[in-house]
């Protein structure tokens, strides 16, 4: 089997509510969406989330990598040299990791395709259900507990809350959720670099009684030390998110005990490839792992569904960049039920319908 034909298009997805976290504000993504056509007239999709500050790319350069690298690159190649043709992709455009991703993931969606499986189960098929967290932007008090409630209501059991801007602000939401709406769902709490390590230590000591279940990068990511200085101070698991976009990050913060988790995004990190190393990393530092995501269409969370579904030590999914996000054209890849993400029973990442 060859590759026959590349194809891409953009998505420019305005969302249905813009959100706030400790850097920016946030009211539209745009996503690259690639197709491979073989001449077996099997097709594999692919999709890149560029975004500046995560991934260091902007949609232009996705397409301006698609145009003068990738097709050169992929066309008349055999899909399932995925390590040789990433290689590759990597000492050509290193500071594309969605563009790289969103090659990995076609090149994978073939070969799951090939192989007539859903890519969970080729990539290891441990479970076929994981929980997501439902993510609510940094808002007002009120309006942090209005959007809670809707969410439980919806089924939703984990809810994550961005912080990082007003320390007090922050603790006094923590409480008032556990306050106002009880004890009977999880709270994880992302600060976006926005603390201090003395703020953070701070922040869970006065949210002690709430139970936070993940603090995730609370401090700056170029900083380790400060990093570090969280994770040895307080009870609760420290996750690294902005800190880890490499294999070597995650080893240099493994080995010297900077962190509890590890929150792997596949547009950040570079595709499902690089994903499992880094995995492997935690799995060996005995840490446990939650994939992530961006603004990414339901093409890219399944992705990252179909990658959380695949190894034991991922116990945790905040796969929820596609539910704001308005004219996605892909759905039916997989199910949301009560907060709990299913696969499709279709092969690779499931039936595309456009």
């Amino acid at each position: 089997m060859k590759i026959k034909e590349v194809e891409y298009f953009r998505l420019d997805m305005p969302l249905a509510s813009p959100y706030t976290i400790a850097y920016e504000t946030v009211d539209r993504t745009t996503n690259i969406i690639l197709k491979l056509i073989t001449d077996a007239e099997t097709t594999g999709w692919g999709c890149a989330a560029p975004d500046l500050e995560v991934t260091g790319e902007t949609p232009e350069d996705v397409v301006h990598n698609i145009e003068t690298i990738i097709v050169g690159l992929l066309k008349g190649q055999s899909p399932f040299q995925i390590a040789r043709i990433t290689h590759e992709l990597k000492k050509l455009c290193p500071k594309a990791s969605s563009t790289i991703a969103m090659v990995d993931i076609a090149l994978h969606d073939l070969l799951a395709r090939k192989a007539k499986l859903p890519l969970f189960q080729l990539l290891g098929g441990y479970r076929n259900k994981i929980s997501t967290s439902i993510t609510i932007g940094i808002l007002p008090l009120e309006e942090t507990l209005e959007q809670t409630r809707m969410f439980l209501k919806k089924g939703f059991s984990v809810i994550k809350l961005k912080g990082g801007v007003n320390l007090v602000e922050d603790i006094e939401k923590i409480l008032k959720l556990r306050e106002k709406l009880g004890n009977d769902f999880f709270i994880r709490f992302d600060a976006n670099q926005g603390y201090t390590s003395e703020e953070s230590i701070a922040f869970i000591n006065k949210t002690e009684s709430a139970n936070i279940e993940i603090f995730e990068q609370p401090t700056n990511q170029k900083k380790d030390e400060k990093l570090g200085e969280v994770t040895r101070n307080i009870d609760i698991p420290v996750m690294a998110d902005e800190s880890i976009k490499t294999l070597k990050d995650a080893f240099r913060l493994a080995s010297n005990d900077v962190i509890d988790m590890v929150n792997i995004k596949i547009m950040k990190v570079g595709g499902i490839l690089e994903s499992q190393h880094i995995n492997s990393v935690a799995k060996a530092a005995g840490m446990e792992v939650m994939v992530g995501c961006i603004d990414e269409c339901a093409l890219g969370i399944s992705a990252g569904l179909h990658f959380a579904l695949s190894r034991p030590n991922i116990e945790y999914a905040d796969l929820d960049g596609h539910l704001d996000l308005l004219e996605d054209p892909f759905s039916g890849l997989f199910k949301l039920k009560n907060g709990i993400l299913y696969p499709s029973n279709a092969y690779g990442l499931g039936k595309v319908r456009l």
